[in-house]
């Protein structure tokens, strides 16, 4: 069963799997809790590599693409929180180390996977900019989501620089929504981030959602654009789209 709420053992991998792992124990290095009661509808998935402080490696990328394509398939999760099981940190960006092991194909294959990954949870904006502190160009997708998010002239002095942002500096910046005191436990951002997520899970429920998806995906149906776009996938050309 993917959802897992047994509350003495609550955080499990999807999946068995034989490769090594970096998590603590040799246990996986991504796991997924669907959350009960009150709060059902919230998946937490735990980043947990704590030597390579939740650097991307190949192991960890893998798991966290399962994970993301098991919950996506998954109707009863509406919402779905990132959180770190490394005291201190929440993920240190690509894993050098491994990178510098691959030949250039891997290293080719390894960021398309990693690309892939970053549009699903759209933060390799933050991504990026932890990579340029390491002296590297963002290779998964910052170059491009940055500017949007704050403007060229911004995105490249950021780049360029390399420079570290503090919470604050971020969340002047818009790249961060909220900033909050560090409690004692050091996991004063999950309980801001839980609090969040229960703030938007009555807003919409399932059936609803689903409703809503229908009526919009029927309206569809009939347009020009959706007709080319389905003939452009045949004939495995770019679309050309025109609004109608």
């Amino acid at each position: 069963m993917l959802r897992v709420l047994c509350l003495p053992r609550p955080w499990r991998s999807l999946w068995a799997r034989g490769c090594a792992s970096d998590g603590a124990a040799g246990g996986p290095e991504i796991q997924v809790r669907a959350l009960a009661g009150p709060d059902q509808g919230i998946t937490e998935i735990l980043m947990n590599r704590p030597r390579a402080r939740n650097a991307l490696g190949n192991v960890f990328v893998s798991e966290l693409l399962e994970a993301v394509a098991q919950l996506r398939e998954d109707r009863q999760v509406r919402v779905l929180l990132f959180r770190s099981g490394v005291k201190g940190v929440f993920c240190a960006g690509a894993d050098l180390k491994e990178r510098e092991q691959m030949s250039e194909a891997e290293v080719g294959v390894f960021v398309q996977r990693l690309r892939g990954l970053m549009n699903d949870i759209a933060s390799s904006a933050v991504l990026g900019l932890i990579e340029t502190t390491r002296g590297l160009l963002p290779g998964a997708g910052g170059t491009q989501r940055l500017p949007r998010c704050l403007g060229v002239a911004l995105a490249k002095e950021l780049i360029f620089t390399g420079r570290r942002l503090s919470g604050t500096q971020a969340h002047a910046l818009g790249l961060v929504n909220h900033t909050v005191a560090q409690n004692e436990e050091g996991d004063a951002a999950y309980h801001r981030a839980r609090a969040l997520a229960q703030e938007i899970l009555p807003q919409v429920d399932i059936a609803s959602g689903m409703a809503i998806e229908g009526i919009c995906y029927a309206q569809n149906i009939p347009t020009w654009d959706w007709l080319e776009g389905m003939a452009a996938f045949r004939e495995k050309r770019p679309p050309k789209f025109v609004g109608k």
